[in-house]
């Protein structure tokens, strides 16, 4: 089976589409990529994938939707796949119709998260779950990575037979690593006591950054703050420029930015805490690859950290946007080593249980391609 697989930009594909296209292509399936052209698509193609670059959007812009709806009718013309899986809010929209529209047999979908569940205006949100509901009757195949989601889909009367099949990282690559954790402490200069708090993700407003950065500021002064990402050309909102350069003259050395990384999985081993105090999302990979490298996860009470993370036992849940709050849970795993321990040990049973990336995989491609799993 041909299969197409189409998604908004270079760091969605790369992030979360690689290990199932890979995984499509190992059961003897032609699989190719479409997205917008970026830097982060280079390791695929190495590894022998095809990408096809078009002009996707993540703005809400009607030209430039026009544009990209052109571009994927015209690739998905050429190609002629028998199935097109289509990923994220905007793009998954325009793909699942211009499929539609060219004719595809199979239209899948996988949702990372409604637009509908987001913070917004009650005129978009409403305007999301229409669009969802009317792309909902030409989608043969709905997944949903969380839950939560997949029981909204079917009740909201989006999708009767909406599935959730998780999101998976591989414990070969994600897992407890002394050499890596001394080595990279010694590096970045942790000093001896020192506890260091992990935040890897895209530096936006809805990341919680501003929460965390001002949570900072009430926890123990031996704690370090890594943060592990950067902003990406096509994210929207405000610029958190202003507010970093602002937490940075406070917190002096106790915040560290490391910026895009690809050796995540060695800082998260150095790591004593991973937090992600987000105000929405779909079900983060980075939840997932924190609890299989051992540590206690600090997040929000939002869909999709909430599935993942055992209040109290494999972490601590906060309300979004209480930096208070925040502090609290915080300064708590800093102040105690026992705990941590305990979580880390907890939340990375549990991953190894739910979050396994083989097992997501021989999910996803089983509901794909219709053979029993």
């Amino acid at each position: 089976m041909k299969i197409l697989e189409i998604t908004n930009v270079d760091f969605s594909m790369r992030q979360f589409l690689f290990p199932l296209m890979q995984a499509l292509r190992a059961e003897g399936h032609e699989v190719a990529g479409v997205c917008a052209d970026g830097p982060l698509l280079a390791q695929m193609r190495a590894d022998g994938l095809r990408v096809v670059c078009v002009p996707m959007s993540r703005t809400l812009s009607p030209r430039a939707q026009w544009r990209a709806w052109r571009a994927l009718v015209r690739v998905i013309r050429a190609e002629k796949p028998d199935m097109v899986h289509a990923h994220m809010p905007i793009s998954g929209l325009l793909a699942r119709f211009a499929a539609r529209w060219c004719g595809v047999p199979r239209i899948a979908y996988t949702c990372h998260g409604f637009l509908f569940n987001q913070p917004g205006s009650r005129v978009r949100r409403v305007a999301a779950l229409v669009l969802e509901w009317l792309a909902g009757r030409v989608t043969d195949i709905y997944l949903t990575v969380s839950e939560e989601e997949a029981r909204d889909a079917r009740r909201l009367g989006i999708h009767r037979h909406a599935t959730a099949i998780g999101n998976g990282r591989d414990p070969a690559t994600f897992h407890p690593d002394p050499q890596a954790r001394a080595r990279l402490r010694a590096a970045l200069g942790v000093r001896e006591g020192q506890v260091v708090i992990l935040a890897v993700s895209r530096l936006v407003r809805a990341k919680g950054y501003p929460e965390l950065l001002a949570a900072m500021e009430r926890v123990p002064d031996n704690a370090v703050l890594w943060i592990v990402g950067e902003r990406l050309p096509s994210d929207r909102g405000a610029d958190l420029a202003a507010c970093f350069a602002a937490a940075r003259a406070r917190l002096g050395a106790r915040l560290v930015f490391l910026g895009y990384r690809e050796d995540v999985a060695a800082l998260m081993a150095a790591a004593d805490i991973f937090t992600l105090p987000s105000h929405f999302e779909g079900l983060p990979m980075s939840v997932i690859e924190a609890m299989l490298c051992g540590l206690p996860v600090v997040s929000t009470t939002i869909r999709g950290p909430r599935e993942q993370v055992v209040a109290g036992e494999t972490g601590l849940l906060v309300a979004p946007g209480n930096a208070a709050a925040l502090a609290s849970a915080l300064g708590r795993l800093v102040q105690d080593a026992t705990l941590r321990e305990r979580m880390g040990a907890a939340g990375r049973a549990r991953a190894l249980a739910r979050y396994t990336q083989a097992a997501v995989m021989a999910r996803v491609t089983a509901l794909l391609t219709g053979r029993p799993d």
